[in-house]
């Protein structure tokens, strides 16, 4: 190959590089979760669409419009400085793309605006790109005096357990331990963390929560912040801990069913029928017609029928008790020291003839 025709070689050759070299960035790029806009500036009242890549698949996220914020800063004042009532949840396929139109509407804080992807549930993960709200006010961001910077160096955990009054549906307690350091240059006075609680797939209800002391650059300190679930809850909840607008840990609670309602519920079914019953009954025995004292004494009085028996002697206590009136064919006996009577069989008045032939005499 001539000497000009190398040159022409070489030549080509470093162009093709240059060529290469965005494209090279594009994919390092893409290996994390990415965010791309159909418009970078839009109007109230219209609508963009927003779609990603490199996402976790099957993942649930949730599109923000936020104000105050940039990419390398992220969202400072948490979903707060986001117009919530105007995002949209959208799920990723297989791959971990979505594609989602989503309205725009003007934060709450003025601009500079973004819009804010983040995973609901599962593992963290954000994505912010710089979004222009046509007609919304602009304002420098406010200027980052904090020297001191916390940062998370265990795993957080939950704390104690069920009592036996959340058995019966009280609010079930925990406390959330966790152990931060302090990497920035400056102390940290009495930091404010967020402690929230989601149920499900749910968003989490932030509680802001104030630990007293301070953190000296290089140091670090265990803080345990109580967390409370209202009363009767049970399921599968995600505590989560945020600090600085950022979410610094996730852990998960399973509650157990109040059985102890349930319970008591059954136990009311059954003692409140057998209590009526009761009521009831003692009501009826205290109307119902009472029987007639001559009625009831001669109820006491030894059966006729027993009297007939032969060889039947009442008792002497029984005689001086009950008296009897003297039956017509009764006879005393004889002798004086018998203790009672006898029984004899009645007189037919009717005189019979012992003359009187029978038939079978006749013949």
């Amino acid at each position: 190959m001539s000497p000009s025709g190398k040159a022409r070689l070489a030549v080509w050759a470093a162009v093709l590089a240059l060529l290469l070299a965005p494209l090279a960035g594009t994919a390092a790029a893409a290996d994390g979760p990415s965010v791309k806009l159909s418009k970078s500036q839009a109007g109230t009242g219209g609508s963009i669409t927003v779609s990603g890549d490199g996402w976790r698949k099957r993942a649930l996220l949730m599109i923000l419009m936020c104000g105050q914020a940039v990419p390398s800063r992220g969202v400072p004042g948490g979903t707060n400085s986001c117009a919530n009532a105007d995002g949209r949840a959208v799920t990723t396929d297989s791959a971990g793309r979505f594609s989602k139109k989503v309205p725009v509407a003007e934060p709450p804080v003025p601009c500079p605006c973004v819009v804010h992807v983040a995973t609901v549930t599962g593992a963290k993960a954000d994505a912010d790109v710089i979004f222009q709200v046509a007609g919304h006010a602009v304002e420098p961001l406010p200027a980052d005096t904090s020297g001191g910077r916390l940062s998370l160096l265990t795993d957080t955990r939950l704390d104690g357990s069920g009592g036996l009054l959340a058995w019966f549906g009280a609010p079930p307690a925990r406390t959330l331990a966790f152990t931060v350091g302090n990497i920035g240059t400056s102390d940290v006075k009495n930091p404010v963390f967020q402690v929230g609680t989601a149920h499900g797939v749910f968003a989490p209800q932030w509680d802001e929560q104030q630990w007293r002391g301070t953190i000296r650059p290089g140091g670090k300190a265990r803080v345990e912040l109580p967390v409370e679930l209202s009363g009767g809850a049970h399921g599968d909840y995600t505590v989560s801990l945020k600090y600085a607008g950022k979410v610094l840990a996730e852990q998960p609670w399973g509650v157990s069913r109040p059985w102890g309602v349930t319970l008591f519920w059954i136990l009311v079914c059954l003692v409140v029928p057998a209590a009526l019953f009761r009521i009831g009954m003692a009501v009826v025995d205290r109307i119902r017609p009472r029987p007639a004292r001559g009625a009831r004494r001669r109820g006491r009085r030894l059966p006729e029928l027993a009297l007939r028996l032969p060889g039947f002697k009442p008792s002497t206590a029984a005689h001086a008790a009950t008296p009897t009136p003297t039956l017509p064919w009764f006879t005393p006996d004889a002798d004086p020291g018998a203790a009672g009577g006898r029984l004899s069989a009645p007189h037919d008045d009717t005189p019979t003839s012992p003359t009187t032939p029978t038939r079978e005499g006749t013949k």
